[in-house]
């Protein structure tokens, strides 16, 4: 599959008019990064989709048709955002915990660990009864059955993920209930009269649209992100409580503004739901159920806001044992055997030596393209059910998880020598980085990778600290 034939299947799977695809340039291919998978053409088939999106949006708006470009090589620039990042130069902090990575289990397996939130840390500490230290924690694992353990923190409400083979994940009953979803939904969820943006000509594709996101870490707050780029007035809303990762606040903060409301009290309750009146957009990454609980489930919303469009990213889907099963992208990897291939490969062109185990390290793709991908599919889904708004009315609900994004990763196929492209560094990609001012410092980052003719995307506001802002739209 060519990084060509994925954007016009995503554009074809949301019902999208065909002659916008004679408006689209798709420039490289794979492997731009070093994998087996086809992480190019992922890469370039998401953001290439919400640029196309975004133009066609315009078209409606203003009658102004125009030309999108996109490319594998800065798409895999994006993709790989946070590891360019830097503030005055410099690097920013660790983003891993030492105790989050893979592990070998007593029984010759593999389970990862995700410790890099204070409370996931505890926990598994808690459970496997030892230091915080990687190597009593590597102690402690090999006294488990890879399996067991990975029922034990799951169990306990915690992030972890046992290294399954493809075919192990395909009998999963997870598996199964992935399979049976498609890639994106966008549904009708309500009934509300044609409507377009707030803002009178549109001088950017999303120009006065009102977005809250509702999301950490990467899936979500680059969905917010993008929508941003392209001119939505985009208002995060974290909890004062929930920890977050602050390299990736500064590089998805960009393009928004940044509030808290603390859900648990009935009154920022009613803060929210006031904002989502007069929302347009309302991106979640909760697990499903979770926001629902507090009166937030899409058709609620639709409810209190007619001509919403609700966007819901979840780890392994709205279906199966695992749905309200905690994750993230380095997870979905291991559980649904990208990992496993990845490491059989690694093996097979490393050293060539026979082991009785498959592979002796884990090795995971070399970008988060689980989390990058879906963020770029959920603002796809969020401007194609906008466009329909405008056309025909009514409320909406987009819903993806990184599980169904990793399943049509896999589905591409495979490049033997994939492992064999060179790494790509920051120098490597200079002309893809953009620098502003910011509260942090000096920021530079990944430069929007959509090429758009008349509106190019871009930055308005740098990223700020989280809670910065007030909770309220500017009017």
């Amino acid at each position: 599959m060519t990084p060509r034939d994925a954007l016009e299947h995503l554009w074809m799977l949301a019902g999208c008019d065909p002659s916008a695809l004679d408006w689209l340039d798709v420039d490289g291919g794979d492997p731009g990064l070093p994998s087996i998978f086809r992480v190019g053409t992922l890469a370039a088939a998401s953001i290439g989709a919400a640029g196309l999106a975004a133009a066609q949006l315009h078209a409606l708006r203003t009658g102004q048709t125009q030309r999108v470009a996109i490319d594998v090589r800065r798409s895999l620039g994006a993709f790989r955002s946070e590891r360019y990042l830097s503030v005055d130069g410099k690097p920013p902090t660790e983003l891993r915990h030492p105790v989050t990575g893979h592990f070998p289990t007593g029984d010759g397996r593999w389970v990862q660990l995700h410790a890099n939130f204070p409370h996931h840390l505890a926990g598994i500490l808690r459970v496997l009864q030892c230091a915080d230290d990687r190597d009593a924690v590597a102690r402690a694992i090999l006294g488990w059955e890879g399996a067991a353990l990975d029922d034990a923190l799951a169990q306990a409400g915690l992030c972890a993920a046992f290294v399954r083979a493809p075919r192990e994940w395909a009998a999963h009953e997870q598996a199964k209930a992935v399979a049976s979803l498609p890639l994106f939904e966008i549904e009708r969820i309500g009934d509300a009269p044609a409507e377009a943006p707030r803002a009178g000509a549109g001088a950017r594709p999303l120009e006065g649209v009102r977005v809250l996101d509702l999301t950490r870490i990467i899936a979500g707050p680059v969905a917010g992100r993008t929508l941003g780029q392209h001119g939505a007035d985009v208002l995060l809303i974290n909890g004062p409580h929930l920890p977050n990762i602050a390299p990736l606040v500064i590089d998805n903060g960009r393009s928004k503004r940044s509030a808290t409301l603390d859900l648990r009290d009935a009154a920022a309750c009613e803060q929210l739901l006031a904002l989502a009146r007069d929302a347009d957009v309302f991106v979640q990454g909760y697990r499903p159920g979770a926001l629902a609980a507090r009166g937030f489930a899409p058709e609620a919303l639709a409810q209190v806001r007619p001509g919403i469009v609700c966007v819901s990213i979840s780890a392994y889907g709205h279906r199966g044992p695992w749905r309200e099963r905690r994750g993230f992208d380095s997870l979905v990897q291991s559980a649904s055997g990208i990992v496993w291939a990845e490491s059989v490969a690694a093996a097979k062109h490393g050293n060539g030596a026979a082991n009785a185990q498959p592979f002796t390290t884990a090795r995971p793709l070399p970008c988060q393209a689980l989390d990058h991908a879906t963020g770029y599919l959920a603002a796809f889904g969020a401007m194609v059910a906008l466009a329909r708004r405008m056309r025909e009315g009514g409320s909406w609900h987009v819903r993806l998880s990184l599980a169904q994004t990793g399943r049509w990763l896999q589905t591409m196929g495979t490049l033997e020598h994939g492992q064999q492209a060179p790494e790509v560094g920051a120098a490597d990609l200079a002309d893809c980085l953009e620098e502003m001012d910011s509260p942090f410092g000096r920021v530079r980052a990944v430069a929007p990778a959509e090429r758009l003719e008349l509106t190019p995307a871009f930055h308005a506001r740098p990223p700020v600290p989280v809670g910065r802002d007030a909770p309220s739209w500017n009017d």
